[in-house]
């Protein structure tokens, strides 16, 4: 092992207080807050932040505009159906990282579990993959931004409907020039996630609770709307004829001219066609799961507040349950046929005139919540590109923490240390590279900005899916190295193997059959990732869109031989697999004293009788612990 890959974890601290003994991995060490500057993180997030900071991660602009296109896809029946499956996807890979994690808290999660357990050239690539996707969605975000600010339906769209008023539309966003708004929104952006790390995730709580509670003022919205019945006779009348549970066919490119006839696949394989594009378009609005994760270097009280278990299984839920909720009461009010929702069968992404949310008040004739809906959309990509530049950020400060990772030339070393650096714990120039990627939004000026959005989406989420796929897979060899160190049976001599044990009561987070359910989110990841772009296969072709959509399988592939071929030369049969596997790290353990009665577990102090005082304390407790 080269002598710079072993420095990353035996660097002393440069602040004035040292690593506390029992810390796993020095470069995470608490900090003394009267050092402005250093080189490190500092641990100032609680439980409550890093849930809310993970949740708001997530909740950007995916769900909001692309539910409509998932019931498009599928039929709303089937909708509800795409977001459970990729939740579940999306579970096993956060669950693979929470655990690794939990036991590990090293800086660069993401990546730092690969090179230890698959290879390191594995690792680095994903690294870079997982900045580069970053960087992307804050783009990705400020351009959904300038869509949304674009809010105007067609006159003969809100006849159709009997909409009760002569127009629907914001003339501010019709009448400014998108550039504007992407600079706005982009200085925004940046100077929040220049606040030190415990201001930053007060305010993340506050925007992750109001999106929660935005989410469930949607599910309520559309249950209330649709019991009215105002305009259907049935509370399920988009489930029954001439609409269904499932829609009845998929456009699979739209006419390449006018009258023109478009390539249209009915039947079973039809369905099947539309529900495999329908996961694809979710995952987009579920990536940030990984959110956790990366804050595991500036949390604090891991093994007390037993953090990343928590946060982990809370985010997972509350996104899986709250979509999945959102997807089936908007489907009970607006029809897959409804032509609003057409508009969006190309790779594109259009503004909030064809979010189903807001056709469902249109359809309702409601003059207030349009606007008032598309405006928490704004609001919703704002946060969502704060928190995309929060996880670039800081996975481009712990890239840097790593000299392997660069190139060894002067400048590039230059560089590094400077992306290394802090200011109260805020990797600032980290936060200012990532956030220069930002102006990839002004692509907003140039002609058709939706489909420029729609391949940006794209693009980013194969990248996450390759990195989820490496994920799980670095998971399974995690699960068979902390066996054999249980057991004794491992290749180099640890201080205390029974930290590794899976059964035991001080083991920080174990899910039970985690191992499989890796395997499924590797298998699931890896299809999904592979067969993202069949329909840029179907003629006539757009080489930008099938750019888009495997772009990244190609940028990982080069990553990944460059890597190598620095490391062991350009004669590949003389490559071998590097990997550290357990060197170096020291595992986490649960607070004996908090051992018995773990957070997040309801045990009733009387067992012999229910109603009790103490058993009613002990109910209350738990449920805080879950809803806050």
């Amino acid at each position: 092992m080269p002598a710079a890959t072993e420095r990353r974890y035996l660097r002393p601290n440069r602040r004035r207080e040292t690593s506390p003994a029992n810390s796993p991995v020095g470069s995470l060490a608490g900090s003394d807050d009267s050092d402005d500057y250093g080189t490190e993180l500092r641990k100032d997030l609680k439980e409550r932040h890093v849930n809310m900071m993970a949740f708001s991660a997530c909740v950007g602009v995916g769900l909001f505009l692309q539910a409509g296109k998932v019931i498009y896809l599928t039929g709303p029946g089937l909708a509800v159906f795409a977001y459970l499956i990729m939740g579940t996807v999306m579970w096993s890979a956060n669950a693979s990282l929470g655990e690794m994690t939990a036991l590990f808290p090293v800086k660069g999660p993401i990546y730092e579990f690969p090179r230890r357990f698959l290879d390191e050239a594995v690792g680095y690539a994903t690294g870079w993959m997982t900045w580069f996707s970053w960087v992307v969605i804050i783009a990705a975000e400020l351009l959904a931004i300038t869509q949304i600010l674009y809010f105007k339906f067609d006159k003969a769209y809100l006849d159709d409907v009997g909409y009760p008023y002569e127009s629907l539309e914001w003339p501010v966003g019709l009448k400014t020039n998108p550039g504007v708004w992407v600079l706005v929104f982009l200085v925004v952006i940046g100077l929040i996630n220049l606040l030190p790390v415990r201001q930053y995730g007060e305010l993340e709580y506050f925007f992750g609770c109001l999106k929660m509670f935005f989410l469930i003022g949607l599910i309520m919205f559309n249950i209330i709307i649709n019991a009215q019945k105002r305009f259907h006779e049935s509370r399920f009348w988009t489930y029954q004829d001439p609409y269904g549970f499932k829609s009845r066919n998929i456009t699979l490119r739209p006419p390449a001219a006018p009258g023109a006839q478009a390539n249209v696949k009915t039947g079973d394989f039809g369905v099947f066609l539309g529900m495999w594009s329908a996961m694809t378009t979710v995952i987009f609005s579920m990536i940030g799961f990984e959110t956790v994760a990366v804050t595991a270097a500036e949390n604090k009280d891991l093994e007390k507040d037993e953090t990343l278990k928590l946060a982990t299984r809370k985010l997972s839920l509350r996104v899986i349950l709250l979509y999945t909720l959102c997807a089936f009461t908007v489907g009970l009010n607006v029809p897959y046929t409804d032509p609003q929702l057409g508009d969006l069968v190309n790779f594109s992404v259009k503004g909030g005139y064809t979010s189903a949310f807001v056709i469902a008040a249109v359809r309702n004739h409601m003059r207030f919540w349009p606007q008032f809906i598309n405006g928490f959309y704004v609001f919703s990509a704002t946060t969502a590109g704060i928190n995309a530049l929060y996880i670039a950020s800081r996975t481009l400060h712990a890239l840097a923490s790593t000299p392997d990772v660069w190139p060894q030339y002067g400048p590039v070393e230059s560089l590094r240390s400077r992306l290394e650096r802090t200011w109260k714990g805020v990797p600032y120039i980290s936060v200012f590279i990532s956030w220069l990627f930002g102006f990839i939004a002004f692509l907003s000026t140039k002609p058709s900005p939706a489909q420029n959005l729609g391949r940006i989406v794209v693009n980013s989420v194969v990248s996450m899916l390759i990195v989820y796929a490496v994920i799980c897979a670095s998971y399974l060899q995690f699960y068979r190295c902390i066996k054999a160190a249980a057991r004794a049976d491992f290749d180099m001599t640890l201080e205390n193997p029974q930290a590794y044990d899976r059964n035991r009561s001080l083991y920080p987070y174990k899910s039970h059959g985690q191992w499989a359910r890796a395997m499924y989110g590797l298998v699931a990841s890896a299809l999904l990732a592979l067969f993202n772009g069949w329909q840029t296969f179907v003629r006539p072709m757009d080489h930008r869109d099938f750019i888009a959509s495997y772009i990244s399988l190609l940028v990982f592939s080069i990553l990944f031989f460059a890597y190598r071929i620095k490391q062991q030369g350009i004669n590949i049969f003389s490559w071998k697999r590097r990997a550290l596997e357990l060197r170096n790290l020291n595992p986490i353990e649960v607070e004996a004293e908090n051992a018995r009665r773990r957070r997040g577990t309801l045990k009733l102090p009387d067992r012999n009788r229910t109603f009790t005082t103490a058993n009613l304390v002990a109910i209350v407790q738990w449920t805080w612990v879950w809803v806050k």
